[in-house]
């Protein structure tokens, strides 16, 4: 039997060898970066964007996936950058796991102030890179401001929005196949992980 570990090696590990410079640099600012998820995202925050994911994925089987990250485990961070870093929580999540291929993750690190958002195969073909680098830098430009909880609700509407488009409105199509609530990286998901 394969389990989700198995298949996050395979599907990862050739990403991880191919595309990346490493970095001693990128490796000591998340080996110092003291983590504050929860400074910029209290419970009730989480609530929210929990509730956001929820009103973004009404009517249509599109999936959306929030992940908050202070920093990149230092076991990693010589090897990744955020955009891998990104694309490994995809896989490791399951986004890419729905059943029609309709999940989006989107990634902030608070370390490097960045947005990543990872498309499963099912969007990337219908939609337009630069959809959803506007959705990034509109996210970065408001953290910029310090509107953290605004920044990724805002962020989650549009993705919303954006699913809208590509899949048919349907009643139905409320089934959740990815938890709602944002998922603050680390030990939580080595919990999910080995908790399947």
């Amino acid at each position: 039997m394969v389990t989700k570990t198995d298949t996050t090696q395979i599907i990862t590990q050739p990403k991880l060898d191919d595309h990346v410079q490493h970095s001693l640099k990128r490796w000591f600012k998340h080996f110092l970066y003291v983590s504050s998820a929860h400074r910029y995202f209290n419970k009730q925050d989480q609530i929210e964007i929990a509730n956001a994911v929820q009103q973004a994925e009404k009517g249509h089987v599109g999936e959306i996936q929030v992940v908050i990250e202070g920093h990149i485990p230092c076991s990693q961070a010589y090897y990744q950058n955020t955009r891998l870093r990104a694309q490994q929580l995809f896989a490791e999540l399951g986004v890419w796991d729905t059943e029609l291929n309709s999940g989006v993750l989107l990634y902030l690190n608070l370390c490097e102030r960045k947005v990543e958002i990872v498309i499963d195969r099912g969007l990337k073909n219908a939609t337009q890179p630069e959809t959803w680098c506007e959705i990034c830098q509109s996210i970065v430009g408001q953290l910029a401001q310090k509107q953290y909880l605004f920044a990724v609700k805002s962020g989650v509407e549009e993705i919303g929005r954006v699913l809208d488009q590509y899949y048919v409105k349907n009643d139905t199509a409320d089934q959740n196949e990815l938890p709602n609530p944002p998922i603050k990286a680390g030990i939580t998901i080595k919990k999910i992980i080995s908790n399947p």
